[in-house]
């Protein structure tokens, strides 16, 4: 009986997992590839209006838009 031939064979299988290996050890010995710090946050001012929750336009749409 013949057997179906595969469409990966065991030798690009393993070369292409060399090739992978390689990459990621290269991409580990490269300068600045490693992890970057996070930035900080600024702490900002409260808004004038005392920020949180208004009625606007946008929000009468939306509204609007859920009423069956």
């Amino acid at each position: 009986m013949n057997k179906p031939k595969s469409l990966v064979s065991r030798r690009t299988l393993f070369a292409g997992a060399g090739a992978a290996g390689a990459v990621a050890a290269a991409a580990t010995l490269l300068p600045g590839a490693g992890p970057q710090p996070a930035p900080t946050l600024q702490a900002s001012e409260p808004p004038q209006r005392g920020g949180g929750y208004h009625l606007s336009d946008h929000v009468r749409r939306y509204y609007k838009s859920t009423l069956v």
